[in-house]
């Protein structure tokens, strides 16, 4: 059983420094498995018995991924209407059932300073506030929402910043695996 699985998506994961920073800072820990879906999926279609049997073989479940226009990228939307809604809504009895209770994690980038996220910021909301669909799709599948790691300025972020920030995550997810 995958320990805990990563799902990953980045329209253009070549050139992001922070996604890079911090899947090279967790890729390494046992029982990590990093699903990249547009590596996976480059012409937009899911394996859905490849997806499910994933998403049932792993304990915990990341999503990573850059906001994108506050939400995620359109891959892993589309990864998540596909998927959760067969688990979900067609097989909710032999599928989506036996995943209740595992812990689901947002690890978001942004590319602005978080007080750009605030009532005072061009953004207008706090960034976890702009993931609460996630937190609601969490929530009806069943799965324990974990409170998001957040990495904020990420295009702007140094290499250290960025060594900093990978770090926090990889701390972050080793703690997850003994909760």
């Amino acid at each position: 059983m995958t320990e805990t699985l990563i799902l990953l998506s980045h329209p253009d994961y070549a050139t992001s420094r922070a996604n890079r920073a911090l899947v090279g800072a967790v890729a390494t820990l046992p029982g990590v498995e990093v699903a990249h879906l547009e590596a996976l999926c480059p012409d937009g279609r899911f394996d859905l018995e490849a997806e499910v049997a994933r998403l049932l073989a792993a304990r915990r479940i990341v999503l990573q991924f850059p906001v994108q226009w506050y939400s995620t990228p359109p891959l892993l939307k589309a990864w998540q209407d596909a998927v959760l809604t067969r688990m979900f809504y067609v097989k909710a009895e032999a599928e989506g059932a036996r995943l209740a209770g595992r812990p689901l994690l947002v690890a978001a980038t942004a590319g602005n300073r978080p007080e750009a996220y605030s009532a005072a910021g061009v953004n207008l909301y706090p960034l976890p506030e702009l993931l609460r669909p996630l937190h609601a799709t969490a929530h009806r599948c069943g799965l324990a929402w974990q409170a998001p790691f957040l990495l904020f300025n990420a295009k702007a972020a140094s290499d250290g910043e960025l060594a900093s920030a990978g770090a926090a995550y990889r701390e972050r997810l080793l703690a997850l695996g003994q909760e």
